[in-house]
């Protein structure tokens, strides 16, 4: 089969397509024909350059949310069954940390692109119990994309604790996990202020159902924001970004005992922090996303069957353009997903 396998780290240069053996399904395992994995910016493009300080190992194959058909099932595989639209939840148990050994849920999963060989090819092996059902009205791409952020999405909300009613600022809120940040938030009926640097972008969040929108590229976030909530400040801002300048913005735009949730740092991800303020208003700095969970993999599949959410898709590309995906993505020239098709020629 054709895969990209990264031998070396660096420039996109270096992802090339190769042949290699497919792989063959042990017990338990099923093979996915993959039509579609998204380019990630940490997961994809900072471990080709220099592993992201993930415990990466060479030789890979990056991918981390393949969605494709089931080809092959290993021995003992009663689902999926042979032809099932799947998408592959890429988090497996570590086998290592308490919670494996008192057989809950892992606190330190390793994942597939990652730890061990991904999507970045015509086919991927993988646990069957980690295949999610692909309801018939969602694309593959819509699959790939919502299965890697929703679940993201839905673990920031646990960790903010929010409840309806209350105002949320979501930075960078076109970009992958921001789009689908601003539609939980509005399915969970919080108030929604859609933060992002060019007005195409603005305008793609404020399409998810954002009530106000803002250019931080033009406008002073901080005072925008106080203008859109009577000089309150809003009680969550989702900063998934880690620039310095829009972090202290960011952090300006907090009511007093409002919590910022962090989970992202491709801006950089070395900020200063207003300490006075963090104690004197009570604030809180929340880091991490918690457990994203296999079920909020098939809510997120639901939700889009239902017309209720959606994925920001910017293109697709077949599997030799994953260099132009790369360089695309890391120069922030999208609105919405790249995604690469190995079925595409």
């Amino acid at each position: 089969m054709r895969a990209i396998v990264l031998h070396e780290f660096g420039g996109p240069e270096v992802m090339r397509v190769e042949e290699i053996e497919a792989p063959t399904p042990g017990a338990g395992e099923v093979v996915v024909e993959v039509h579609s994995v998204s380019v990630n910016r940490a997961l994809d493009i900072q471990v080709r350059k220099d592993g992201g300080n993930y415990g990466v190992q060479l030789p890979l194959i990056l991918g981390t949310d393949s969605s494709g058909f089931v080809v092959e099932v290993g021995p003992g595989v009663e689902t999926p069954k042979l032809g099932e639209r799947v998408t592959v939840h890429p988090n497996f148990a570590c086998g290592r940390c308490a919670n494996c050994r008192e057989g809950k849920p892992c606190r330190q999963p390793k994942m597939i692109g990652v730890h061990c060989w991904g999507g970045y090819a015509e086919r991927i092996l993988a646990p069957a119990e980690n295949c999610i059902t692909v309801p018939e009205a969602v694309p593959f791409p819509t699959a790939s994309v919502l299965a890697r952020h929703y679940p993201t999405a839905l673990s920031e909300l646990r960790r903010a604790n929010i409840e309806p009613g209350e105002t949320a600022l979501v930075m960078g809120a076109a970009g992958a996990l921001g789009s689908c940040v601003v539609q939980a938030l509005r399915l969970a009926g919080v108030r929604v202020i859609a933060a992002a640097g060019t007005d195409d972008r603005l305008q793609a969040a404020l399409s998810l159902g954002a009530e106000f929108g803002i250019n931080y590229g033009q406008e002073r976030l901080s005072e925008e924001v106080k203008r859109a909530t009577d000089g309150r400040g809003v009680d969550v801002v989702f900063e998934n970004i880690g620039a310095p300048d829009l972090w202290a913005e960011a952090f300006a735009c907090l009511a007093r005992e409002g919590r910022l949730v962090t989970a992202g740092a491709h801006g950089g991800g070395v900020v200063t922090l207003d300490v006075r303020r963090l104690y004197q208003d009570r604030l809180s700095v929340i880091g991490g996303i918690g457990l994203e969970l296999k079920e909020d993999v098939a809510l997120a599949l639901e939700l889009a069957a239902a017309g209720q959410i959606c994925a920001l898709v910017d293109r697709v590309l077949p599997l030799s353009e994953a260099p132009l995906a790369h360089e695309l993505v890391d120069a922030n020239q999208t609105v919405g997903k790249v995604v690469l098709d190995p079925s595409l020629s």
